[in-house]
């Protein structure tokens, strides 16, 4: 029997927000269908719906000819529906065979169970994943890429006959992304219903069959593949042309004195790092998953802790013991994991925006609700954070919202240094470049920028000089205009002991 999913007249609407209007269309096994849209076109309340997180307020999903009728996750989990979403749902105390196994742990008649076979069926996803980790590893002492590996394991062991991957790739390397897709590829010859949410649209054309586009909770167009543009999907998304989103003619050209000095900073994880940066500079960091570009982050921000080597601010060396004294310097960070270290969820637009800069709104201690209030409305208006109030909750804002919270909050922190590790993941392409101008705005205005990326054409563009590391060391540096991606590739792959 041919495997499909179809939905019918799909509508679901939340306080103040219609998220889902009339959705309809049909993915069908042996092919991987994409939701393409920006963030807040609906993708992941539609998935929500399919996955029995959310019960849709009209329509159908209807399963291989069957209404599909979910009061849970684990109901559609049991009909053979895994969805894998953006936000890792891990245990990470647990091992990684546990996080694998989790809803379903081999046991013999009396209940005890078998973690031996555990184990070895682990041992043989970990295999076909290729990926450089044991069963036996807890899951918390991971990488933020492998954690996602892992999540996209557990999915694979259940042999659901519908998958969904939500920004599977977000945090997975060039060679981690192409065993993905080797997966991808197996489950589609399987005839998996396969779908694919994704803002990477060069990912889209190697991998994908067909693309919804979806824009304000509606479906604009259901396309072939290959039978449009990138250019076009950008219009259909966005609803206008962002021509060139990297070569904006705003870009800062005047560079001041250096505003920060890094002089042989080393840890148990990074090596004898140094390099400069310049007021209104961009300096691009890159290199492969696990190069040490955000651990050199930490070190300077205070999170880990410096065994030998030297920070100097405006000239004046600096002593970092923890991230306050790394804010009192005039250093802010946007974390690569911004829903696991940038954002407390649960709490609203206004409380994570002045979270680091409380003294900023406090008189003798005591909060001063007008002058939050204030500090909070200014970075919504100015960061074009797209929210009903500041009193919303920052766990139901888009991805690109979400990042935008985290830079609005560093607005009024007196700043000089502004690292942004991975600002874009996960986030759609509008939303990226009203991100580029606000970075190339930050600079005019006279910071210092950090500017992580492992996306190579965006951290060429975006930077106005490229450091590469690896394995906790900087193999190199390049300015714009000579910067490739072969040259930062093979600067990314050099022995750090070369």
């Amino acid at each position: 029997m041919e495997r499909y999913v179809e939905f019918q007249n799909i509508s679901k609407r939340f306080v103040g927000i219609q998220a889902l209007a009339d959705i309809g269309f049909r993915a069908n096994g042996g092919e991987v269908c994409t939701l393409l849209g920006e963030n807040g076109a609906g993708k992941s309340t539609l998935l929500k719906i399919m996955g029995g997180s959310y019960a849709p307020d009209s329509g159908k999903v209807i399963l291989d000819g069957h209404k599909a009728d979910f009061h849970s996750p684990l109901a559609a989990i049991d009909a053979g529906v895994s969805i894998i979403y953006q936000e890792r749902q891990l245990v990470k105390e647990l091992t990684v065979t546990e996080n694998v196994f989790m809803d379903f742990l081999p046991a013999n008649k009396l209940g005890v169970v078998n973690f031996a076979k555990a184990h070895a069926e682990t041992r043989k996803i970990i295999d076909i994943f290729r990926i450089p980790i044991k069963p036996s590893d807890p899951v918390g002492k991971l990488s933020v890429a492998h954690q996602q590996m892992v999540e996209i394991m557990k999915a694979y062991r259940r042999n659901s006959n519908v998958i969904a991957f939500d920004e599977p790739t977000a945090s997975l390397s060039d060679a981690e992304t192409d065993v993905l897709f080797d997966v991808v590829n197996r489950l589609k010859e399987e005839g998996k219903v396969i779908f694919y949410v994704s803002h990477r649209l060069k990912e889209l054309f190697r991998i994908t069959d067909k693309i919804i586009v979806m824009k304000d909770g509606r479906l604009v167009k259901e396309v072939v593949t290959g039978h449009v543009s990138e250019a076009e999907l950008i219009r259909m998304m966005v609803g206008r042309d962002l021509g060139d989103i990297y070569n904006d003619p705003d870009r800062n050209t005047e560079q001041g004195e250096v505003i920060m000095k890094v002089e042989h900073l080393t840890n148990r994880r990074i090596k004898d790092i140094s390099f400069t940066l310049r007021r209104g500079e961009i300096l691009g960091f890159s290199g492969l998953v696990g190069a040490g570009r955000s651990e050199i982050m930490h070190a300077i921000f205070g999170v880990d802790p410096i065994d030998k080597g030297d920070i100097f601010i405006e000239g004046r060396k600096t002593t970092i013991k923890d991230p306050r004294t790394a804010i009192e310097a005039g250093i802010g960070l946007c974390p690569e994991d911004r829903k696991e270290e940038g954002l407390v969820l649960e709490r609203v637009i206004r409380e994570n925006v002045t979270l680091p800069i409380l003294k900023t709104v406090a008189n003798r201690g005591v909060i001063n609700k007008s002058k939050e209030r204030g500090v909070t409305e200014r970075a919504i208006r100015d960061y074009n954070i797209k929210t009903p109030s500041q009193e919303k909750i920052v766990l139901e804002l888009s991805g690109g919202n979400q990042q935008k919270v985290i830079l609005g909050r560093w607005m009024s922190a007196n700043l000089k240094v502004l690292i942004l590790d991975e600002p874009t993941k996960g986030i759609d392409v509008g939303a990226k470049a009203e991100i580029y101008r606000m970075v190339r705005n930050l600079a005019k205005k006279g910071l210092g920028i950090i500017f992580i990326s492992s996306e190579l054409p965006e951290v060429m563009n975006i930077s106005d000089r490229v450091i590469v590391v690896s394995e906790g060391r900087v193999t190199g540096q390049l300015r714009r205009e000579d910067a490739t991606e072969e040259k930062i590739l093979a600067l990314s792959m050099r022995n750090s002991d070369m």
